[in-house]
């Protein structure tokens, strides 16, 4: 799992308002070289989202994100999804799905938070809000005291910054939105969303690709 993620170097990070997108959605990401998609459970939608792109399009690596609940996690796992993501480290959600034998990536910005994630026998972290937490430097600064961490950087990415993220060892992988972003979903834009995958994918690739170790 974490093998694709990092092979991608992106993770869709999808609000989606009607279910009945959710499957031309992945089939369109899955077009533009993105083989997978985190759903949020910022709208109702999300867990039927799930479920249908579970049954139609195996293909994909799907996540459920914003994940705040006990509940939601259940749901989610109910739904299909493969991962889980979420803002912040609680504590509560996150064992909860550890003993589901889930995989979760929380929220981490602060070293009590790694120290916490790594605690639990997590290796990968999300950094939320990324550009606005203190970005690349923050990361590079922060994270040298645990070797043993990766990060998924979230909140700000976007064409500009993808390389610049991907090419630091560190980076898993990043999240982001601008590929299939809401307006997009809702207008049922998916020949746009394959051409903005297309574009990120390359992106990822080439930073992947030359990335300093």
């Amino acid at each position: 799992m974490f093998d694709i993620i990092a092979k991608t170097g992106i993770v869709p990070v999808i609000k989606i308002d009607d279910p009945e997108k959710a499957v031309p959605l992945a089939w369109a990401l899955l077009a533009g070289n993105i083989p997978c998609m985190e759903i949020t459970f910022r709208t109702n939608a999300a867990e039927e989202a799930i479920r249908l792109v579970r049954q139609e399009v195996p293909e994909i690596l799907l996540g459920a994100g914003t994940v705040l609940t006990t509940d939601q996690v259940d749901r989610a796992l109910t739904a299909g999804a493969k991962f889980f993501v979420s803002p912040g480290f609680n504590p509560r959600v996150v064992n909860y799905a550890l003993e589901k034998n889930a995989v979760i990536i929380p929220g981490c910005v602060t070293p009590s938070d790694m120290e916490l994630a790594i605690e639990a026998g997590i290796t990968t972290v999300k950094f939320f809000p990324a550009e606005q937490a203190g970005g690349l430097e923050y990361i590079k600064a922060v994270s040298a005291p645990y070797p043993m961490l990766s990060f998924m950087p979230t909140g700000g990415i976007n064409p500009q910054n993808l390389a610049k993220y991907l090419g630091h060892k560190k980076i898993l992988a990043c999240g982001g939105s601008w590929m299939a972003g809401a307006d997009l979903i809702n207008a049922g834009d998916f020949a746009s969303i394959t051409a903005f995958s297309k574009d990120a994918a390359a992106i990822a690739a080439d930073a992947i690709a030359n990335r300093i170790q």
